[in-house]
């Protein structure tokens, strides 16, 4: 399936007698039909934008993460060394999301047939283990400085974190937004949020240590964030497995739509063997096998089902194995289907 937006159907009935179908040793003949919808559309300029965000986010974040780091060596800040080193790790994140990107634009071939979508997704993953390993690590770290305070510069340290914070607040705004189906972005929006939330901590540290000489509000509000982040990262891990899992699409009710099916269209008597996964979030697939009536037109029941899959469910690709006697009393539907 090619990354690019274009619409197809088409079906096949090789006729309800015996010996016209497929013979599995049976006897009984069947017919196999496919409706596709690619009504998708990935918007090469949207994804142009995109790409160009990420990458001015790319930039910003980089050019923290020194001053940060400069700025926790001199301020001997715990605060500010774990977002410094956070900041790190999600420099290396949106480096992967931007090539992730550059990957799914690229056009299915023969190796690819449904092209290169999944990149983001798994670009995705990695980031969500890369904020779990970045919240175990700052949490390690805080609780070392909570069993041995260490002297900080509080002034200093609220003055580098503010500037840390400005400049993560604006590659915050510049990704927010629009990127509720896009794993990837989703990704990397929250390593950006995740980078705001530290330098918040560092600068409230700052103030309390600049005020009262309570050394213990570094390493306390570095294990507040590294709770935050951790939030993050299992949701966005957990989001992104799924997809690769090939789990069926969030909302979409598999045994539902083997009830409501029959019902809703036309012409068929039941369906069965009903799979749905998608390539990525609101790219969504499903194959599935439908027992028509004796006197069904394939080929409309097939644009039918098609029709209601797309406009019901939000389903873009479906295959349909068309069947006039279900497989599953004939023992013709092949020892490999499964439920």
């Amino acid at each position: 399936m090619s990354a690019g937006h274009h619409g197809h159907d088409h079906g096949h009935d090789h006729g309800p007698a015996a010996g016209c179908g497929h013979d599995h040793g049976s006897g009984q003949g069947h017919s196999h039909g496919h409706g596709h919808d690619h009504g998708h559309d990935h918007g090469h300029d949207h994804g142009d934008q995109g790409a160009g965000r990420l990458k001015l986010a790319l930039a910003i974040t980089a050019t923290i993460m020194l001053v940060e780091a400069v700025g926790g060596w001199w301020t001997n800040s715990l605060a500010l060394i774990a977002d410094a080193g956070h900041m790190l790790a999600d420099a290396g994140s949106l480096l992967l999301a931007v090539l992730a990107l550059a990957q799914a634009a690229k056009p299915a071939d023969a190796r690819h047939s449904y092209g290169r979508g999944r990149f983001p997704v798994l670009a995705a993953f990695s980031n969500g283990l890369l904020l779990l390993g970045v919240s175990a690590w700052i949490s390690i770290e805080a609780v070392q400085r909570l069993l041995t305070p260490e002297p900080v510069e509080g002034l200093a340290l609220a003055g580098v974190a503010l500037i840390g914070l400005i400049a993560n607040l604006a590659a915050f705004l510049l990704l927010h937004g629009g990127h509720e189906h896009d794993l990837n972005r989703r990704g990397a929006v929250a390593h950006v949020l995740s980078d705001l939330l530290g330098s918040v901590a560092a600068l409230i540290a700052g103030l309390i240590i600049w005020q009262t000489g309570w050394l213990r509000a570094d390493p306390l509000l570095s294990v507040l964030a590294a709770l935050l982040i951790l939030r993050t990262g299992i949701r966005v891990t957990r989001e992104s497995a799924h997809v690769l899992l090939e789990g069926a699409p969030p909302g979409l009710n598999l045994p539902g739509v083997v009830s409501e099916l029959p019902r809703a269209v036309a012409g068929i008597q039941s369906v069965h063997h009903v799979h749905a996964w998608s390539i990525t979030p609101g790219e969504n697939l499903m194959t599935l096998h439908a027992v028509l009536a004796p006197a069904a037109d394939a080929d409309q029941t097939l644009s039918r089902i098609r029709n209601w899959l797309r406009d019901t469910h939000r389903i873009g690709h479906v295959t349909v194995q068309v069947e006039r006697q279900d497989c599953e009393v004939s023992a013709d539907c092949g020892a490999d289907e499964r439920q």
